[in-house]
């Protein structure tokens, strides 16, 4: 089986450190099962951002926590910002970083 390599861009890999510790193994498992080919087993297309674009979203005592990635290029699955969520509806800030760590992508 073939294992994408994870592309971290910004500092969302830094952003996933600072989670708790429960929401940084979830995150991780299902970056690994995105890596292998997989869905995350909670998901849903962030095609606002790009095409190909998903998140993934985790719940935890902690809170609700979610990581956009962009899994559909050859080199690699590109993490591209992880937050965690305060509102129902997903901050334009947290979407505007997405979208332009995106475009440095398909450039």
């Amino acid at each position: 089986m073939f294992v994408k390599p994870v592309i971290w861009m910004g500092g969302s890999r830094e952003d996933v450190r600072r989670f708790p510790e429960t929401v940084q193994d979830s995150l991780g498992f299902e970056l690994y099962r995105v890596q292998c080919g997989f869905d995350p087993k909670d998901w849903k297309p962030m095609t606002g951002i790009g095409t190909g674009v998903k998140e993934i979203r985790v719940r935890d005592e902690a809170g609700i926590f979610r990581m956009i990635y962009l899994a559909a290029r050859p080199e690699g699955v590109y993490v591209l910002h992880c937050f965690q969520k305060k509102t129902q509806r997903t901050s334009r800030s947290d979407l505007e970083l997405a979208t332009k760590r995106f475009k440095a992508i398909v450039r």
